[in-house]
């Protein structure tokens, strides 16, 4: 493996978005991360899916590691976990809070074994608290945490943001979370216990918006959109965002949209007053932005404006800015076949990144995984044999 977190190994106990996609992070780093399913597969498996043989979204957020199915309320199934974690850098789980303890890998317990660990649980709510126990889910966050007021038009229409950005946002301060702990045991030589949750990410999401000063009434305005012309515009074909906040991007949309008695205006000189003048600035601007096409007008914009043609995630695939950039590869997959995905999120230059891998089929590398940790044949049979390893999935599918 290359990378910076090359030579550590992660133990991804977590399933669903947030904790996996963290630890593909780590992966991506370079990290040799395992992915550790109980018998019933993780739920992200099942989640439903055009694809005929696989879920998209699982093949999306496990790429880069390797499987492996233990049941851990078998004592042989819990055993083959802490002789893996005597010798893991990264335990990462998203267990409700009481359930570690329950199942016996609690960080007390697994401290014991292997006290460089570096224990990482992220919850819905954190480790106290009245919800400690309740379960966390993206949306539910969202809803908790304001960000679906703020988003709709008004506080009687709500709108949920879609595409699990507090999982995504949760996923990125793990590994940003593990990877600061991993730095603090190269110094120290001890592990620590990591605590990331949904409520911490939705609410760090939003710091711009979470600060109340002291004399502030309950209803103030906390909304960061600057309203007016900055938004989503219909065009002659297709829609295109806008931005022109600065005086030069306001000016130079005024002169490349021929609407130069509107920059001339001391009416609409700031961001403020634009906003305020929404109603006479946005129907003349639309009517300009109604002689061309979306992709028109962000080719006459170029770098003078800020601005994109709005379009679909297909488009992305074969953007020449994504091409260039090199975020996609192709991934051979024993079900699902070969596909394009995303790669290399993060680029550390003069490091070659490491060589992409399809995300793993249930219990894919178990055998693989339990020879590395000293495991002979027979002892791999006999842990089949009592279900504590649950049979891996054929490539086939059957």
């Amino acid at each position: 493996m290359t990378g910076p977190l090359a030579g550590i190994r992660v133990l991804d106990l977590s399933s669903y978005i947030a904790g996996p996609y963290g630890c593909t992070l780590l992966a991506d780093l370079g990290a040799d991360v395992v992915k550790i399913e109980s018998p019933e597969g993780d739920t992200l498996r099942k989640y439903p899916s055009t694809l005929p043989t696989e879920s998209r979204a699982f093949l999306g957020v496990n790429r880069g590691k390797r499987g492996l199915a233990l049941d851990l309320k078998n004592p042989a199934g819990l055993a083959v976990l802490k002789r893996l974690v005597g010798k893991a850098d990264v335990l990462v789980h998203n267990f409700r809070p009481s359930v570690p303890p329950r199942l016996g890998i609690d960080y007390a317990s697994l401290k014991a074994v292997n006290p460089r660990l570096v224990y990482c649980g992220l919850s819905g709510y954190g480790e106290t608290g009245p919800l400690r126990e309740k379960a966390g889910y993206d949306q539910v966050l969202q809803s908790l945490t304001g960000m679906c007021a703020m988003q709709g038009p008004d506080a009687d229409h709500p709108q949920i943001l879609y595409g699990s950005v507090v999982d995504y946002y949760a996923a990125s301060m793990l590994a940003f979370a593990v990877s600061s702990a991993l730095f603090e045991r190269s110094r120290t030589g001890e592990g620590r216990q990591v605590d990331v949750s949904l409520l911490r990410s939705a609410l760090t999401m939003q710091s711009a918006r979470f600060v109340w000063a002291e004399g502030e009434p309950r209803e103030v305005a906390r909304d960061m959109r600057s309203g007016g012309v900055t938004g989503i515009h219909p065009t002659k074909q297709g829609s295109l965002y806008l931005s022109a906040n600065t005086p030069h991007f306001w000016a130079a949309l005024c002169e490349l949209a021929d609407l130069a008695d509107l920059a001339a205006d001391p009416r609409y000189d700031t961001v403020k007053k634009r906003a305020q003048h929404a109603a006479e600035i946005v129907p003349k601007l639309r009517a300009a932005l109604a002689t061309r096409t979306a992709l028109d007008w962000e080719a006459r914009f170029g770098e003078r404006v800020p601005c994109a043609a709005v379009r679909s995630v297909e488009e992305m695939f074969d953007h020449p800015q994504v091409v260039a950039e090199g975020l996609i590869d192709t991934y051979e997959h024993p079900k699902a076949g070969r596909f394009r995905g995303f790669r290399e999120p993060v680029r550390f230059g003069g490091v070659p990144a490491p060589t992409p891998r399809a995300a793993p089929l249930f219990g894919e590398h178990a055998h693989e995984l339990l020879a590395e940790a000293g495991y002979g044949a027979p002892e791999i049979d006999a842990l089949l044999a009592n279900g504590a390893l649950p049979k891996p999935e054929a490539a086939s599918g059957h």
